[in-house]
């Protein structure tokens, strides 16, 4: 079985305005995760003492990672992360569209890694952070889907797990379109209840989402709402307990 977190970590400062990467490791290590996916990471970044956020976590809960950077500004970083205790390889970085029409939106990323999870499998994991308008999500959500990520020969053959902060409620087009061929994890179990994840201290939205390929099934899914998880960050984590089925 594997573990996996989707996390937005709102640049480790939490809802009492205090920035602290050590509280989202202690967020973290409580769950157990084998694999996290965080979001919103600040590497170098003046506003967050120039710190190496997703290096201090890593090291924290003593994990391997990749960072991606979906946003630079001359030396300073933003975006998102893959840590995880098990062997792994970064296949591929990149960005996702914008909207030609508003060139000042922020730009969004992906990242992708394969982990090894053991009797030869390879779990191929994506993480992302969507935009906030609706037609500008759904053609980031379209080129994720696309032949240059699950879509790749590399990919769509595989167990995939695409996880992150899709900024998409359950009846947007975009959840839509992500669901038409993937699994939503609060969607089984049957007669699993959905939990929203956001903002952190009253949770009224589900936006962090935890998608599943082939081959891959959700054995049991959390989102995690104690008091630290709730100070921690304006999201809260979401966890979900995995297993694969052999295939070819």
């Amino acid at each position: 079985m594997i573990r996996v977190m989707t996390y937005n970590v709102h640049s480790c400062r939490g809802t009492d305005g205090h920035l602290s990467p050590e509280r989202i490791a202690r967020v973290i290590g409580a769950a157990r995760p084998d694999i996290v996916a965080l979001q919103e990471l600040d590497v170098g970044r003046a506003r967050s003492g120039s710190l190496d956020q997703a290096e201090i976590i890593a090291r924290s809960i003593n994990m391997d990672f990749h960072f991606h950077p979906a946003l630079r500004v001359e030396e300073e970083r933003y975006g998102n992360a893959i840590l995880t205790s098990l062997p792994l390889r970064l296949v591929k970085t990149g960005a996702l569209p914008g909207l030609s029409r508003r060139p000042l939106l922020e730009p969004r990323g992906a990242l992708w890694v394969a982990v090894d999870v053991g009797g030869g499998t390879e779990l191929q994991v994506v993480t992302t952070h969507l935009g906030l308008r609706g037609d500008e999500r759904l053609a980031q959500a379209e080129a994720l889907l696309g032949t240059a990520w699950l879509g790749h020969p590399d990919c769509r053959t595989k167990p995939i797990v695409l996880l992150g902060d899709f900024n998409a409620p359950p009846r947007s087009r975009t959840y839509r379109r992500l669901a038409a061929q993937l699994r939503d994890v609060q969607g089984v179990p049957p007669g699993q209840r959905s939990v929203p994840t956001f903002p952190a201290r009253w949770p009224l939205l589900r936006i962090d989402h935890i998608f599943l390929g082939q081959r891959v099934e959700a054995v049991r899914v959390e989102v995690r709402r104690g008091p630290l998880e709730r100070l921690a960050s304006d999201h809260l984590p979401l966890v979900a307990d995995l297993v694969i089925r052999a295939g070819p």
